[in-house]
């Protein structure tokens, strides 16, 4: 059965190195979102839905040689794999996201996205990242919770696409966009879906709003105890584990 995995922002296909080693089952299949990690397609306009309809465009062909697969979303990853469960959940035997909570209605965006989202202010603030330098960027990816190799990794590809994705994407998705979209969340329900809830990720709504929207998608709930926002390279054998346990029972 394939897995596919779909990650977030700012990062690249290396936020799964530590993780995928664990993984029983395959092939993995790692899509890189357009800007993040891959390049952007012309005419691309990097909003919410479009990245909804790149994610349905890239497993259309998988699943059409191989059946439906086994999705795995983190971050914005995450938030493309509950859009894609609620439009088109004939693409998915499973689907796994740890942001289910953006999806509840309550849900009020992190400082950073907020200063992301207003114009001039958001521009600043992703300039400043670049001119860190890829050290600092690394440093502070280690400093939120991030394995140090995989920071390194990730902090060398931030480029002038990522920051220029990152603000199309986070201002396409401002409230009350998410709530709009969260009215659909019962769809999910379709097909079996695990909502990630890593104790110590406080961007991606309170625990009571992750547990509330978890249960409107017919999801199960896997608190990861004592790990962040990057559990994947926090305890990659522990997730690992996680996601090697909810595909035996589906």
């Amino acid at each position: 059965m394939t897995v596919v995995l779909v990650h977030g922002n700012p990062e690249t296909p290396a936020v799964w190195d530590l993780l995928v080693p664990h993984l029983d089952r395959g092939p993995v299949v790692r899509l890189a979102p357009p800007g993040f990690g891959a390049p952007v397609p012309e005419g691309f306009g990097g909003t919410v839905l479009e990245y909804r309809d790149w994610l349905i465009r890239e497993l259309e062909p998988i699943v059409a040689a191989e059946g439906p697969v086994d999705l795995v979303g983190h971050d914005w990853g995450g938030g493309h794999a509950v859009n894609v469960a609620t439009a088109r959940p004939d693409l998915l035997r499973s689907w796994v996201s740890d942001v289910v909570g953006i999806f509840d209605p309550d849900y009020v965006w992190h400082e950073l996205a907020q200063a992301w989202q207003q114009p001039g202010v958001g521009e600043q603030a992703v300039a400043g990242m670049l001119a860190a330098g890829p050290t600092a960027r690394a440093e502070r990816l280690s400093g939120f919770g991030m394995a140090a190799p995989v920071a390194e990794r990730i902090a060398a590809a931030f480029d002038e696409t990522m920051t220029d994705s990152i603000l199309r994407l986070y201002r396409s998705a401002a409230q009350p966009v998410m709530a709009e979209l969260g009215k659909d969340l019962e769809k999910a329900a379709a097909r079996p879906g695990l909502a990630l809830v890593p104790s110590e990720d406080h961007m991606v709504g309170t625990e009571q709003q992750r547990h509330r929207a978890a249960a409107r998608a017919g999801a199960r709930v896997e608190v990861l105890a004592g790990l962040g926002h990057w559990w994947m390279t926090q305890d990659p054998e522990r997730a690992a584990a996680v996601l090697n346990r909810f595909w035996a029972e589906v």
